[in-house]
């Protein structure tokens, strides 16, 4: 029995695994690959060059792979490539790259996304995030592994999120937040670290501690940030099974541009 609803238009020339199924009415381009065991739900399109990849959940009304919403734009063949066992909930629209940038939107594997999620051009998404309803990213935004975004947040173009960053219900950045952080607020202001998630991910009783005192250094010592990145350096002799979290926090805050700086 066809996995292929017979109202769909599926392009001759996309590729699909035999096992992938598409529901009714739903469109899929000549330039698309979607992998072995991914579900699409009726009333998708699916165009552009974009990649699906294995065990794929997308549900009804998406639209991926779109041209950008980048005046810019002059139809250059650019992409969208997503990764391995993504939730994709209701009406989320992923566009395109742009050859502004590496010409590629990226996600990658286990992230949970909810309905009406933007992203725009450029994005890299990295692993096990979750993003609430209306979460929307501007062009050209990082966001790290495990990272949380609570509903209706919304990222100004080129900010990086860190590794197992948080943030609140209706949080506007304009700044990076650095990983571990957690903010709120419109413009978002750092709140805690995520200690919470950390402990549900396994981090021990040492890298927590370390993350406390990131945090220390970042927000409660009263330094500019290059004296806090000089504090954290420190932290590897005093904490040494966080040394990889210390250097994620120092190679993070070392690509900041002063010009947009942190989460404050």
């Amino acid at each position: 029995m066809s996995l292929i609803h017979p109202t769909a238009l599926v392009d001759p020339g996309a590729e699909l695994d035999s096992s992938v199924s598409v529901g009714p009415y739903t469109i899929i381009g000549p330039h698309v690959r979607i992998g072995a065991g991914t579900t699409v739900g009726p009333h998708c399109v699916i165009e552009g060059h974009t990649t699906i990849g294995q065990d794929n959940r997308i549900f009804q009304f998406c639209s991926l792979g779109a041209v950008p919403q980048d005046k810019k734009y002059a139809n250059e063949p650019c992409e969208l490539v997503l990764g391995d066992r993504n939730t994709v909930r209701e009406f989320c629209t992923f566009n395109i790259g742009t050859p502004q940038d590496q010409g590629v939107t990226r996600v990658g594997h286990d992230n949970w996304i909810m309905a009406y999620v933007h992203l725009a051009h450029d994005c890299v998404v990295g692993n096990q995030t979750i993003f609430a309803n209306n979460t929307q990213l501007a062009g050209h935004v990082q966001v790290g592994d495990w990272v949380i975004l609570g509903g209706f947040t919304v990222v100004h173009q080129f900010v990086r999120i860190g590794a197992h960053a948080m943030t609140a219900m209706c949080s506007l950045l304009f700044a990076d937040l650095p990983p571990f952080v957690m903010c709120q607020g419109q413009p978002a202001a750092a709140r805690s670290m995520n200690f919470e998630g950390l402990r549900r991910r396994g981090f021990s009783p040492e890298r927590i501690s370390a993350v406390k005192a990131m945090h220390k250094a970042l927000y409660r010592d009263d330094l500019t940030l290059a004296q806090s990145q000089e504090a954290i350096g420190l932290l590897t002799a005093r904490y040494p099974e966080a040394s990889a979290d210390v250097d994620m926090m120092l190679d993070f805050l070392a690509q900041t541009p002063a010009q947009r700086g942190i989460v404050r």
